[in-house]
């Protein structure tokens, strides 16, 4: 088994994050504010080069304003 994070499942999660953050209207640089985070965390997990852990994927959801379980959701159905 790959790591995940060489997987089209982490890619599809990237697709995801990234079209959620886009869709509230959001730059990277925004989200990471809110974070407290560089920018370059938003730009790694965005890009591939990070995996997030659930709570961070919360914290995400959060700063973003969109519900995790059916970002999970969407990733269960692949």
């Amino acid at each position: 088994m790959p790591k995940s994070i060489y997987t089209a499942r982490h890619k599809k999660l990237c697709e995801l994050l990234k079209q959620q953050r886009k869709a509230a209207g959001l730059t990277q640089t925004i989200v990471a504010e809110r974070l407290g985070k560089p920018p370059s965390y938003v730009a790694k997990y965005e890009g591939g080069d990070r995996r997030l852990d659930i709570l961070e994927l919360i914290d995400v959801a959060a700063a973003i304003g969109f519900d995790p379980c059916k970002l999970i959701r969407a990733l269960r159905s692949e």
